[in-house]
């Protein structure tokens, strides 16, 4: 992902106020972000338990999503995928992300949602920049290169379902 500036994910968001585009919080690191290992931004508020954001290029713009998931805890023994990346974590690794749609269909309440990295790492863990402290990834016949393709097909699926 190329390098972008505050002003350009505040006006990114399509799924919320512009009011609220410009109240949220950025990432606290976002100075020292790895932007060559990022396929797509994305980072919980921390201020607001159960909301994360995730800003991505998407038919050539870049298009910010809130996001929203449940705050409660799941058992270390439960385990589940994400469904970008394919990396599976214990306990409440994974959450269901929901997005209001955008348009008429989200102003009647209507979303969609996919099950994501709690942490919105997926970039990283494709890339065995960071690790899941127990589990993982699987090992895969698919190179680095393809793993990252799926992971961004993947991501731009569930973006299109949003306006969709």
């Amino acid at each position: 992902m190329k390098a972008v500036t505050e002003q350009d994910i505040r006006t990114s968001f399509v799924n919320c106020s512009k009011g609220e585009a410009k109240r949220l919080p950025l990432p606290r690191d976002f100075a020292e972000l790895p932007w060559d290992d990022l396929d797509f931004l994305g980072w919980r508020d921390l201020s607001a338990p159960g909301r994360s954001y995730l800003v991505t290029e998407h038919a050539g713009e870049l298009t910010g999503i809130s996001l929203r998931f449940p705050s409660q805890q799941r058992g270390f023994l439960h385990r589940s995928m994400c469904s970008l990346c394919l990396t599976t974590h214990p306990g409440s690794g994974v959450s269901l992300m929901t997005a209001r749609r955008t348009g008429p269909a989200g102003r009647e309440g209507n979303s969609v949602g996919l099950y994501m990295c709690t942490d919105l790492a997926c970039s990283l863990y494709v890339r065995g920049k960071k690790a899941v402290a127990s589990g993982g990834r699987f090992k895969e016949t698919l190179t680095t290169e393809e793993q990252i393709a799926r992971t961004v097909a993947n991501l731009s699926a569930f973006v299109t379902k949003l306006s969709g």
